[in-house]
């Protein structure tokens, strides 16, 4: 490392409380009644089911039915359709299609003490009830019975994407002689009690073969033709597993944790302290920098990091990252002190601390960051990166999306990869910064013994 100056120690804490203070508290405005959030703090986190109280469930289709891949995927949609018709906007839905399972997620409607999770499981996994209607409110024209499939694709001569739709011979009948009635009308399509198509009759369709067309990217075309094949499922979803948790239980938890961990902050800061004078100050400068980037990398404080969905054992993963954080500051702090005792000199003490110590903890920070990768890739949504890495691994078990475990995971790789910048590069910078000062030049300072 080049020659540090007495300046730098300055810079690095200036820039680590600002972190802090910005990553804690954000940056909040009102004009008027119009809040506005300029950058996202603590209080901006967004809480998981198991904090803010929800429901977790899992469907599958009745026992001795073979569902296929295609089925599964309607059937995710029939879901996600009837969530968003209950207000549920914030949920997380899950397909395990090797072992033909469907995890949901959502959490207490927010202001609602009547709110019932059973009633609302119940509705989710109901057999849907799809209709073809006349006009946006007209008699049924179609029911999902008499659909045989729907398929999203592309025309050929306009380059446009649309959704192929095949009947069966009763139905086939029924459609030729709506459509003929309704040329230059609509006839919207409906699952449940929502619309999720109005397409209008271009001319008489006789042999059961439509094709519905718009505007459709290629992700809404296959989402319609997901929603349309659900409403023929030949199969009703049951509850395989069901939990809830109350919202007040939750909050307790988290407020239980969150003071744990404050409490442990301050008694492991007194320690090292006590323990290492000078190099343990700059250590729980070091931790505070740490703490700061894991929250600002949880609650979206970076411009184009999403905010993260924090769990409680996504807080016991920040928590376990700060032990790790505290390990590596004592293993160096230790070493310098052993330098001192051989006779060497300040500088050639910390110099040498952080070197002889830089492998052992590297090494241990990486070994760590890979496991929690894995836990990552194994519970995390089955599209996410770290999922499609290890597929080849993971797919003889089936994927088995765990929301808790992949938050532990990410708040355990956010805490480590800040324990390097922190606990390695911003100690080593600010401990040899420090030590060019003449007040800090005495040996006892960092452990050594009074001149």
């Amino acid at each position: 490392m080049k020659k540090v100056g007495k300046p730098t120690f300055f810079v690095v804490l200036a820039l680590i409380v600002v972190l802090a203070g910005l990553s804690f508290f954000g940056i909040h405005a009102s004009y008027g009644d119009i809040p506005s959030t300029y950058i996202k703090g603590a209080g901006d986190i967004r809480w998981g089911i198991d904090i803010r109280g929800g429901v977790d469930v899992t469907f599958s289709p009745e026992e001795g039915y073979d569902a296929t891949d295609d089925e599964m995927a309607a059937a995710e949609s029939i879901i996600k359709v009837r969530l968003v018709s209950q207000n549920i906007t914030d949920s997380e839905v899950y397909t395990d299609y090797n072992r033909d399972r469907i995890i949901v997620r959502f959490p207490w409607k927010e202001g609602e003490t009547d709110f019932n999770p059973e009633k609302a499981v119940k509705e989710l996994g109901e057999t849907a009830l799809l209709t073809f209607r006349e006009n946006m409110d007209g008699p049924v024209v179609l029911e999902g019975k008499d659909v045989e499939s729907a398929t999203a694709g592309m025309d050929q001569e306009t380059g446009q994407y649309i959704v192929q739709l095949k009947l069966k011979p009763e139905g086939a009948q029924a459609f030729s002689e709506a459509t003929g009635r309704l040329v230059g009308q609509t006839i919207s399509i409906w699952m449940d009690e929502t619309n999720i198509s109005a397409p209008t009759v271009n001319s008489q369709i006789p042999n059961g073969e439509a094709q519905i067309t718009g505007r459709f990217t290629a992700e809404e075309a296959k989402a319609l033709a997901d929603k349309i094949n659900g409403g023929a499922l030949p199969f009703k979803l049951v509850t395989e597993n069901y939990s809830s948790i109350s919202p007040t239980l939750g909050m307790d938890a988290r407020d239980a944790m969150v003071t744990a961990g404050i409490i442990a902050f301050i008694l492991v800061s007194i320690y090292i302290i006590a323990l290492y004078r000078l190099p343990g100050v700059i250590a729980c400068i070091a931790l505070l920098g740490q703490v700061a980037g894991s929250i600002a990398c949880i609650s979206g404080f970076f411009p184009n990091a999403p905010s993260f969905t924090l769990t409680l054992p996504g807080i016991a993963g920040i928590i376990l990252s700060i032990g790790m954080g505290v390990d590596a500051n004592v293993i160096t702090s230790e070493r310098i002190k052993e330098e001192l005792r051989i006779g060497k000199t300040i500088d050639g003490a910390v110099d040498s601390g952080f070197q002889r110590t830089f492998s052992a903890i590297f090494d241990g920070n990486i070994t760590t960051i890979i496991v929690a990768g894995v836990l990552m890739g194994a519970f995390g949504p089955p599209g996410s990166i770290l999922a499609k890495i290890l597929a080849p691994i993971f797919s003889w078990f089936g994927p088995s999306a765990t929301g808790a475990v992949y938050s532990f995971g990410f708040t355990l790789v956010v805490g480590v990869i800040f324990n390097l910048l922190m606990g390695v590069l911003a100690s080593r910078l600010m401990l040899k910064s420090i030590s060019k000062f003449k007040a800090f030049k005495k040996p006892w300072l960092y452990g050594g013994a009074k001149a």
